[in-house]
């Protein structure tokens, strides 16, 4: 059978579609979250199930009463924005199922890296930068943020005030300096 003709998933590709930009988690390894970040996917899920769909539903059920559906723009745009929500929320349903909720305070006043933790360090040059150590499914590049999985918090995992450790990066390796490392207070 010709291979243009055959379906090549089953709805793999709903979670690469509904988290856009964000990375495959690495084979074998856990979905670790902050507790934070758990509350905001939960209140996102819960939104979206008890406040859009149901309006997003009954927009398309009233526009189908309308008669001819092909030229319906509030039909088809609501068809649409339907599998929208229900694609994500799938995806959000599954990353909640796999999360592990790792709380960063129960290391408040350690100068150890791990999950959770917010570290200043300084390249070769001196510049210094502060980044959080989060989530795949939280982190916001822009807020500072970057997910365990990425090369830099892979390189500062498990590293202490005052060590020196070795980033790759496609430009070459390079050597940064732990200056500070910070936990939330427990709550």
């Amino acid at each position: 059978m010709n291979k243009a003709f055959t379906k090549e998933t089953d709805g793999d590709d709903d979670e690469d579609e509904a988290g856009v930009g964000l990375p495959p988690l690495p084979p074998g390894t856990r979905n670790y979250i902050t507790p934070a970040g758990y509350k905001r996917l939960r209140a996102e899920l819960m939104s979206l199930l008890d406040d859009e769909r149901p309006k997003i539903v009954e927009v398309v059920s009233w526009a189908a009463k309308n008669g001819d559906r092909s030229e319906n723009g509030d039909y088809l745009y609501g068809k649409k924005r339907l599998r929208e929500i229900d694609r994500r929320i799938r995806f959000l349903t599954k990353r909640l199922d796999i999360a592990e909720v790792a709380d960063p305070s129960a290391h408040h006043g350690k100068d150890q890296v791990f999950f959770g933790a917010t570290v200043t360090y300084a390249s070769a040059d001196g510049t210094e930068r502060t980044i959080t150590i989060m989530g795949i499914d939280e982190a916001d590049s822009l807020q500072g943020e970057v997910s365990w999985i990425a090369p830099i918090a892979r390189a500062l995992l498990k590293s202490r005030v005052g060590d020196e450790v070795t980033l790759t990066t496609p430009g070459g390796s390079e050597r940064i300096e732990v200056l500070e490392v910070r936990y939330p207070k427990p709550a």
